[in-house]
């Protein structure tokens, strides 16, 4: 039986949302003051988005900030969908408990410290620092979120299925391609769309392992604040809103089809 929401809790979700995109609109609305600063809105203009467009090295380092977040979530997702499989699949549950609690100990862990470690690790491994770096380690910390998100969906798998598809006769690969695969495909998109969010998100990593001649927007953004942002990182932050708002919608679209599909091979 559905709860209807109480007056104070509508009251309350409002506040909520206002202070969390309160902010976000008032840096939106500036991006289309002609003026040059955010205390005073002069008049309507799209100087900065016209601005923001004739600056080349900007539009790299967004390009980069991009290009970077799709590998290490492409790269991240295979390898935390193959990683969620093996905790599964583990015999035995100090095994899993094991495996399970390392994984953890990444999600928990300051990303000072995990940024310093990989600067220590690259270091003496001899990597130079620079787009290499910074994809190694923004792969290595998405991985256990891609594994957080895949493992409740393989926990809600019945083994009967997979053992269906055994007597059938299906091999291995076929049990995986066919069963197991499409069954977890919302916790792969779901870590996959995670793992993209946090590579775009992430400051503190990149901070430590990025080197001359690249970098991500977070790192710009921040060198660029201690002399004084112009209006066109307002423009480019409402155009980087929107695109976030466009993946959103995407997800779910795609998991609201998933789970159509999901009904329908229950119905039949």
């Amino acid at each position: 039986m559905d709860q209807k929401m109480t007056p104070w809790a509508k009251l309350f979700l409002v506040i909520i949302f206002l202070i969390l995109y309160a902010p976000i609109f008032f840096l939106i609305f500036y991006s289309f003051n002609s003026g040059e600063t955010m205390y005073d809105f002069e008049s309507f203009s799209l100087k900065w988005y016209k601005e923001l467009f004739h600056d080349t090295r900007l539009l790299i380092i967004v390009l980069n900030t991009i290009v970077l977040a799709l590998l290490a979530a492409l790269f991240s997702t295979i390898i935390g969908v193959l990683g969620a499989l093996a905790i599964y699949m583990a015999k035995r549950r100090q095994t899993k408990n094991l495996l399970l609690s390392f994984n953890n100990v990444l999600i928990v862990s300051p990303d000072v410290i995990i940024g310093a470690s990989f600067l220590i690790l690259f270091t003496m491994a001899g990597i130079k620092l620079g787009f290499s770096s910074v994809l190694l380690s923004h792969i290595a910390f998405s991985i256990p979120i891609v594994v957080l998100m895949v493992l409740p969906k393989l926990s809600e798998m019945s083994p009967s299925l997979i053992d269906a598809a055994r007597d059938l006769g299906a091999s291995s690969w076929n049990v995986m391609s066919k069963v197991i695969i499409p069954y977890i495909s919302s916790g792969i998109f779901a870590g996959f769309f995670m793992a993209l969010t946090y590579s775009l998100d992430d400051f503190a990593v990149t901070f430590f392992v990025t080197g001359n001649g690249f970098s991500t927007l977070s790192v710009e953004i921040y060198s660029l604040a201690r002399r004084g942002i112009s209006l066109n990182i307002n423009a480019l932050s409402a155009i980087l809103f929107l695109f976030t708002m466009l993946l959103v919608v995407i997800y779910y679209f795609i998991t609201q089809r998933t789970k159509l599909n999901g009904m329908g091979v229950r119905k039949r």
